[in-house]
């Protein structure tokens, strides 16, 4: 009798027990809109420049920016600028962008990183809150546009 009497209220115990709870669900913060850049693009051998809303150049950890499009010589290329929040938020998007890539190798002088995405030449650098790149171009013809590009973003 004792027993019994211990297992039902052993049993309306737990049942007065407060139910599990899941851990809250981190809220993704959706990416600010971006910002019209498109000033920033020199003119010369621009073939069109659009304001992409987001996921830039189909890449899910990029937000949206500008990408334009060139033709220097025959050969097509992208140029590409995102304003981040601030400039560390703008390098952390450089490293994943890194991480992203095959074969990435880091240009110490430009504080840029060269590689490859789905087989295509890229380049990326980062200059205070802005993330600009180059798809199409090997590095050294990169470069030179990254030099001048750079000097745009001041």
């Amino acid at each position: 009798m004792r027993r019994c009497a211990i297992a039902v209220l052993g049993l309306a115990l737990a049942g007065c027990s407060e139910p599990a709870r899941e851990p809250p669900q981190k809220a993704v913060a959706p990416h600010p809109k971006p910002s019209d850049e498109s000033r920033r693009f020199p003119m010369k051998n621009q073939v069109k420049i659009e304001l992409v809303q987001d996921k830039l150049l189909d890449k899910d950890f990029l937000p949206g920016g500008n990408l334009a499009e060139y033709k220097l010589r025959g050969k097509a290329y992208q140029q590409f600028l995102i304003r981040a929040e601030a400039a560390d938020r703008a390098a952390l998007l450089l490293f994943d962008f890194k991480n992203a890539m095959e074969g990435a190798k880091f240009v110490p002088h430009m504080g840029a990183f060269s590689g490859r995405d789905g087989g295509k030449p890229v380049y990326v650098l980062q200059k205070g809150p802005f993330l600009a790149g180059f798809v199409g171009l090997e590095e050294r013809e990169a470069e030179a546009l990254a030099r001048e590009f750079a000097a745009r973003l001041d």
